[in-house]
């Protein structure tokens, strides 16, 4: 079976925690995305975030389109005191790896091996509320105990230093930057910074992330 085949057995699904709720992103959801994206902008600076209802549009159905083809599964981040969607976020490049038969690092073909997590842009005031930390554990959840993945993957633009620390908070590790990676979201040339979460790391992760959640 080809990747992009099994990729199609990588469903949509909503993600349900105490503060957050990520349901499968559609087209229903651009004029929340736009209300959400339509306060102070100053924290867009490396990220794509459509200012405008047809713009939003087009990069819902960029999305979309992606996950027809198995290489992402995106969300509308809601707050559930209010029922409000006040962003997005998505698992994008989702990796089904050749194993040989027998393999015991094989944990199922209709599975992926790695994930990232990434996309995520919140409107300016639930941001550093419990609504992200809370969305990260539910997807590293989903990827490290329903996908039981080997890696999880978050990138930032190497000049976003709050991206940057967010993710250390995360208890992901710093693996190096990637030079000239991709076109940024301001045109220019960008540098990524990676960083992971490895299977036998996500206890440890989840533990601290609960532990910031009750606080």
């Amino acid at each position: 079976m080809l990747a992009t085949e099994r990729a199609t057995l990588v469903q949509p699904v909503v993600l349900d925690g105490r503060h957050v709720r990520l349901e499968p992103l559609g087209g229903g959801h651009a004029r929340g995305l736009v209300a959400a994206a339509s306060g102070p902008r100053g924290t867009y600076a490396f990220s794509t975030v459509p200012a405008d209802e047809p713009s939003m549009a087009g990069y819902i159905g960029a999305a979309l389109r992606d996950q027809e083809a198995g290489r992402a599964l995106p969300f509308a981040t809601v707050a559930k005191a209010t029922g409000r969607v006040v962003g997005s976020t998505r698992f994008g490049n989702i990796e089904f790896w050749p194993w040989p038969p027998g393999s015991a690092n094989q944990r199922g073909g209709d599975v992926p091996d790695a994930v990232e997590i990434g996309w995520t842009w919140l409107a300016a005031d639930v941001q550093r509320t419990p609504i992200n930390t809370e969305a990260k554990l539910v997807m590293l959840a989903h990827a490290f105990e329903t996908w039981r993945v080997h890696r999880v993957s978050l990138m930032t633009d190497a000049r976003n230093e709050r991206s940057r620390r967010a993710i250390l908070r995360l208890g992901a590790r710093f693996d190096g930057v990637i030079r000239a990676q991709r076109p940024g979201s301001d045109g220019a040339i960008r540098d990524t910074a990676a960083f992971s979460i490895l299977d036998h790391e996500w206890p440890t992760a989840k533990q601290q992330l609960q532990s910031r959640l009750n606080q």
